[in-house]
C-alpha cells in the first residue's frame, strides 16, 4: 500500500547530492567512514602523470634524437607549442619510446607533464573522447571538479586559459583522429604535445605537425633486447640463432618479449629450437604468445588493428596477404583483389595508414612480416578454400603474362615450350616501347624473388602447368645475372612441374637449363643426372631441335672433362639444327664448337669457327651471344700470343656485355682481359680495376670464382 512502511529494507536516494552518500539499516557498535580524498586542486599544481618506463629501454637513439631535435627549440615561431605524433604497428614500442623521452626532458617542462590515454574509450565517439580528455587535463592543472563546464567547447577555452604561461608537456596514447590532438593543444609558449597512434592521420600533417613512422627493430637492436631479457651469455652462446629469431619475427618488439619470455620460462627451450619452431610459417604467430592475455600474444595485436579497418580495406588485406613473397605492387594487389588498380591503390593507402603494409620507394609496398602471417591467417579463417586458390592462381598467371612478355622484349629468338602466343594480350606488354630490353631486365631483377615465391607457392598449390611455363620464361633473367642459388631452385620446381604434368619436351628444356647453375656451382655429378633425364625426355619428345639443344648442354658438360666428347656433342647439335633449318641454335653449337677447338690447342681453327658463329649471331640480331663469340676470340687470339688483337677483342666484348647487361659474361671476358694486362706487366692498375670488377659481379651472383678473383686482388696489392 502506498505510503505504508515495508518490513523489508529498501535502497532509495531522491534529489541531488554531492558527496558520499551512505545508506544503512539498523546498526550496532561504532562507526567510522575513509572517504577518498579529492585532488590536490589550485593554481601551482604540477602534473607527472607520464608513466615510467618499467624494463631497460633498448635502442631506440635515433626515434630520440628526432623527438629531441622536434621538440628541442622551445617551439616554432607562431604557436609557441610544437606537436609530434609517433605511430606505428602495436607492440612496436611507441609507449616505450615516449615515456623514455618523457623521463628525458623534465627540466624542459617545469610545469608538469599530463598524460592522457585514449584507449578505453575507443569505442565511444570522437566527440566524448575529447570531452572527456580535456576534463582530465583540467583536473590535472588543479581545476576543481566543480568548476569544469559540461560544454566541450567552454572546456577547451578553459584549457587553454590554464595552459597559458606554463612550459607543459601533454603525452595523448593511442590517438584516432586528428580531432583527439588538436583539442588537447596547449598554449603556453615553449609546451608540446606528444601523441601515439597506430595508423598515419594524415590530416596531422597539413598542420605542420610533426609525424614519427616507428618501425621494428634492426638485428643488432633485436639482439640487444634479447640480450636483456634472456641474459647476454645465452645470446653469446648462439648467435646465429639469436639472429634467426630477430628475422623470424621482423624485428618486432614485442614479438621478441614474447619469445623471451618463453625462453626464460622454459630452460630446456633453447634458441636453436625455438628458431626451428618459428622458421614453419603456419605455426609461428600461435607460437608468438605466452600466457592468456592479450598483452602476451603478437596475434592479438594485429587482430586489433585488423578490427579497425572498413570491410573493403580488411578485405584487400587478406587477398594481398595471399600474394607469393614479401613485396608486391598496386597492380598485383588489383589482380589478388580482384578489382581496378586506381581501387587496389586507394585501399593500399589505407592499410598504409594503419601500418599494416609499407610504402616502398619503387612504387610497391611490403607486409611487415608478421603482418603477412596474420594476414594469410584472416584470409584462411574467412575465405573458403576455392577462393584463395583462385587468388593464387590469379597472380600467378599475372606474373606469367609479364615474364613471359620480358622474355620476348629481350629479343632473343630462343627455343621456348610453351606457346603462349594466344595467351599473350601483347607479345611484348609493358615492355615493348622505348629502352624495352633495359626495362624488361629491370622488372625482372626487381621481381626475382617474388617470382621465386609464386613458383614455390604454385608448385604446392599444384598448378604444374603455371609453374613450368614461369620458370622456363623466367629463365632470361639469369642469361645474364647468375643469381644461381634463385636459379636453380625456379628449374628444379619447373621440371618437377613439367613432370607433374607428363610434357617431356618441357622437362627436357628445363632440366637441360638446370645443368647450368649445377656446373657453375661444381656440382659436376647432379649436372649429369640432370642432363641424362634430359635427353630421355628429348628423345621421347621427338623434337629435333630440342635433341639438339639438350646435345649442346651435354657438350658444355663434357668441356670440363673431354673434350673430344664435347666437340662431337656440338658438332651434332649444328646438324640437327642446320637439318632443321634453325639458324640461331647453329650459331650457338659452332659458337661453343669453337670454344673447345680453343681448348685443344687448335687456335687457328677455333678462330676461323668462331668468327663465323660471331657473323651468324650478328645476323640474328643476337648481340649478348655474338659479344661472347667475340670474348672467346680474344681468349683464343691470347692463346695464340696476339696479344694486340686480344686486348682489342676482350675489351670490346666486354663493353657490350655491359652495355646488354649480360654480367655473367662481363666478369669473365674482364677476367681474360686482366691476364691479357698482367701478362705484358704493364698495366698494374688497370689489371686491378678488371680483376675488382669481375670479383664484384662473381660475389653478387654467389659464385665460386669470386674467392680466385678476391684472392688475386689481395696478391696485386702485396705487388705494390
Amino acid at each position: 500500500m502506498e505510503g505504508a512502511r515495508s518490513e523489508y529494507p529498501s535502497n532509495e536516494l531522491s534529489g541531488s547530492v554531492t558527496g558520499p552518500v551512505v545508506q544503512a539499516g539498523p546498526v550496532h557498535g561504532g562507526i567510522s567512514f575513509q572517504v577518498q580524498p579529492q585532488p590536490v586542486t589550485g593554481p601551482d599544481v604540477k602534473p607527472d602523470q607520464v608513466p615510467a618506463t618499467t624494463v631497460p629501454f633498448v635502442n631506440r637513439e635515433s626515434d630520440l634524437a628526432w623527438l629531441d631535435e622536434r621538440f628541442g627549440g622551445g617551439g616554432a615561431a607562431g604557436s609557441g607549442v610544437e606537436v609530434g605524433v609517433v605511430y606505428g604497428l602495436r607492440g612496436l614500442g611507441k609507449s616505450s619510446v615516449v615515456s623514455r623521452w618523457a623521463e628525458r626532458c623534465r627540466e624542459r617542462f617545469p610545469d608538469g607533464q599530463i598524460y592522457v590515454d585514449f584507449a578505453p574509450s575507443a569505442g565511444r565517439s570522437g566527440g566524448g573522447d575529447v570531452s572527456d580528455a580535456v576534463w582530465r587535463c583540467l583536473r590535472a592543472l588543479g581545476v576543481g571538479e566543480r568548476a569544469i563546464p559540461a560544454a566541450l567547447e567552454d572546456r577547451r577555452a578553459l584549457f587553454r586559459s590554464r595552459s597559458a604561461g606554463r612550459r607543459l608537456l601533454i603525452v595523448c596514447e593511442n590517438v584516432s583522429d586528428s580531432g583527439q590532438v588538436r583539442a588537447l593543444v596547449p598554449k603556453g609558449r615553449g609546451s608540446a604535445l606528444l601523441a601515439t597512434s597506430h595508423g598515419r592521420i594524415g590530416e596531422l600533417a597539413y598542420d605542420g605537425y610533426g609525424l614519427l613512422a616507428l618501425g621494428p627493430f634492426d638485428r643488432r637492436s633485436g639482439l640487444a633486447l634479447l640480450a636483456d631479457r634472456c641474459g647476454a651469455a645465452a645470446v653469446a652462446e648462439d648467435p646465429q640463432a639469436a639472429a634467426r629469431l630477430v628475422e623470424l619475427c621482423g624485428g618486432h618488439p614485442q614479438a621478441l618479449s614474447v619469445l623471451a619470455a618463453r625462453l626464460v620460462n622454459s630452460p630446456r627451450l633453447t634458441m636453436s629450437r625455438l628458431a626451428d619452431e618459428l622458421a614453419q610459417e603456419t605455426g609461428r604467430m600461435a607460437a608468438l604468445s605466452v600466457g592468456a592475455g592479450e598483452e602476451y600474444s603478437v596475434s592479438a595485436a594485429f587482430d586489433l588493428a585488423y578490427d579497425e579497418l572498413a570491410p573493403d580495406a580488411a578485405r584487400m588485406y587478406r587477398m594481398a596477404g595471399l600474394i607469393p613473397g614479401r613485396a608486391f605492387d598496386a597492380a598485383t594487389a588489383a589482380v589478388a583483389a580482384g578489382t581496378d588498380r586506381r581501387s587496389a591503390e586507394s585501399l593500399l593507402d589505407a592499410l598504409e595508414a594503419a601500418r599494416l603494409v609499407e610504402a616502398l620507394e619503387d612504387d610497391r609496398y611490403r607486409f611487415h612480416e608478421l603482418a603477412r602471417l596474420h594476414a594469410r591467417e584472416r584470409a584462411a579463417a574467412e575465405e573458403p578454400q576455392e577462393a584463395r586458390r583462385a587468388v593464387l592462381e590469379r597472380v600467378a598467371t599475372h606474373y606469367l603474362v609479364l615474364t613471359a612478355q620480358a622474355d620476348r622484349a629481350l629479343g632473343e629468338d630462343r627455343l621456348r615450350i610453351a606457346d603462349l602466343t594466344g595467351f599473350l594480350p601483347d607479345a611484348c606488354g609493358p615492355f615493348g616501347a622505348g629502352d624495352a630490353p633495359l626495362s624488361a631486365l629491370d622488372w625482372l631483377e626487381a621481381e626475382h624473388l617474388a617470382i621465386l615465391a609464386v613458383l614455390r607457392d604454385g608448385s604446392d598449390a599444384g598448378l604444374h602447368t603455371l609453374v613450368w611455363q614461369l620458370a622456363e620464361a623466367f629463365t632470361v633473367l639469369f642469361f645474364r645475372h647468375r643469381h644461381l642459388a634463385v636459379w636453380e631452385e625456379a628449374l628444379r620446381l619447373g621440371a618437377g612441374a613439367a613432370a607433374a604434368c607428363a610434357v617431356p619436351a618441357a622437362e627436357a628444356r628445363l632440366r637441360s637449363l638446370l645443368s647450368r647453375p649445377l656446373m657453375d656451382l661444381e656440382r659436376f655429378p647432379a649436372a649429369r643426372t640432370e642432363l641424362d633425364a634430359a635427353m630421355a625426355c628429348a628423345q621421347v619428345s621427338g623434337d629435333a631441335v630440342l635433341s639438339a639443344s639438350v646435345l649442346e648442354f651435354d657438350g658444355r658438360y663434357w668441356d670440363r672433362f673431354d673434350v673430344e666428347r664435347a666437340i662431337a656433342a656440338y658438332r651434332r647439335s649444328a646438324e640437327l639444327n642446320r637439318q632443321a633449318d634453325e639458324r640461331r641454335g647453329e650459331a650457338i653449337a659452332t659458337y661453343f664448337l669453337g670454344c673447345a677447338l680453343d681448348a685443344r690447342g687448335e687456335h687457328a681453327a677455333a678462330l676461323e669457327t668462331l668468327h663465323r658463329a660471331h657473323r651468324a649471331l650478328l645476323a640474328c640480331q643476337d648481340h649478348r651471344m655474338a659479344a661472347r663469340a667475340l670474348l672467346a676470340r680474344g681468349r683464343a687470339l691470347a692463346h695464340r700470343g696476339d696479344t694486340a688483337a686480344a686486348k682489342a677483342a676482350l675489351g670490346e666484348a666486354a663493353g657490350v656485355l655491359r652495355e646488354q647487361r649480360a654480367e655473367h659474361y662481363e666478369a669473365q671476358a674482364r677476367e681474360e682481359l686482366a691476364r691479357v694486362l698482367h701478362s705484358e706487366r704493364e698495366h698494374p692498375a688497370a689489371v686491378r680495376a678488371e680483376v675488382a670488377r669481375a670479383a664484384e659481379i662473381y660475389e653478387a651472383e654467389g659464385h665460386p670464382a669470386a674467392a680466385g678473383m678476391r684472392d688475386w686482388l689481395d696478391r696485386l696489392a702485396g705487388e705494390g
